[in-house]
């Protein structure tokens, strides 16, 4: 039988990367960390980690007992929640979101839920899918409104083992530039038509993002700044900065003396979307999940898109 402890500390060692870390993280010395992640190794007949002298990582046994850990700890924090409501007439619901497509959907979908059911406590947790992901693996929070671009979700150690994704948004990005720029009025332009321009973006990820295809187009970005703010980075582009590339659902409140163009096919997208645990026996979660579905607009399986920015981000300002 598998000891819940020895997956305990197999998840510390594989969150951290190493023995000592996680033994910081969970109160224990490296040699009892050590000891632990042996036993399990015994119990199974085969390596879970593979060690070196840059750290641990799993292994592919370890990566499929990772995934047992994170099911077997969300599944006694589910419980512990029940247990909690028990009595009470209430039902905690915690969810975690990015900031712009939290500011977009949450609020009308939380109105919708609780015109229905009252009974229901709504927790928010504010992060990015990097941290927020890994937080419903393990039941920390019962869903994640996060978003990814063309690579796959962000998900930390294990992969997204035990996770399910419900498309909502397609949310393309749009160059944003000052009224006055040379680029202004156009209806759609060519990434290289922006080469040698200087860039304020307003994320870390956009600028990973933005660098993969300006490659593409031939030109390595003059990125004069990265801020952790969408309007901050707006407001550096109507001071003169520079310019920036801006998802559509982040192109409001109006900035005058602005105006935004899409990029050209293909350009860069996020989508948006839901993850839970894809569990049946949650219907609570279920109806915050159709909220949000009927939020983004959608009545069947496809995900919904929002081919352009708000007419008044569109319209250069007076």
């Amino acid at each position: 039988m598998i000891d819940v402890q020895r997956l305990r500390v197999l998840r510390a060692v594989a969150e951290h990367g190493s023995f000592n870390r996680a033994a910081t993280a969970l109160h224990l010395t490296p040699s009892a960390v050590s000891q632990h992640v042996a036993a399990l190794e015994r119990s199974l007949g085969t390596l879970v980690v593979d060690r070196s002298t840059r750290g641990v990582t799993l292994t592919p046994a370890g990566r499929i007992m990772f995934g047992a850990a994170e099911s077997v700890a969300a599944e006694l924090e589910h419980a512990r929640r029940q247990v909690s409501q028990l009595d009470t007439g209430r039902v905690q619901l915690t969810v975690a979101t990015f900031t712009s497509g939290g500011r977009l959907l949450l609020p009308a979908a939380f109105s919708r839920l609780m015109a229905t059911h009252p009974e229901t406590v709504l927790h928010v947790r504010e992060g990015e899918p990097e941290d927020t992901l890994p937080l419903v693996r393990q039941g920390a929070v019962d869903l994640a409104l996060a978003y990814h671009f063309d690579g796959p979700l962000p998900v930390g150690p294990g992969g997204g083992a035990g996770l399910e994704w419900t498309p909502l948004l397609a949310d393309p990005l749009h160059v944003v530039l000052p009224q006055g720029h040379r680029l202004a009025g156009h209806e759609a332009l060519d990434l290289a038509e922006l080469a040698g321009e200087p860039w304020v973006l307003g994320c870390l990820k956009t600028e990973a993002y933005l660098r993969r295809y300006a490659e593409r187009a031939g030109f390595d970005p003059d990125v004069r700044g990265t801020t952790t703010d969408y309007f901050f980075a707006r407001s550096l582009v109507a001071a003169g900065v520079g310019i920036s590339l801006i998802p559509s659902i982040a192109l409001t409140p109006e900035i005058p003396g602005l105006c935004t163009a899409p990029i050209t096919s293909p350009g860069p997208v996020r989508h948006i979307g839901v993850a839970t645990l894809g569990r049946g026996d949650r219907p609570h979660v279920a109806r915050l999940v159709h909220a949000l579905r009927e939020e983004a607009g959608l009545t069947g399986d496809q995900p919904g898109e929002l081919r352009k920015p708000p007419a008044a981000a569109r319209r250069p300002a007076t």
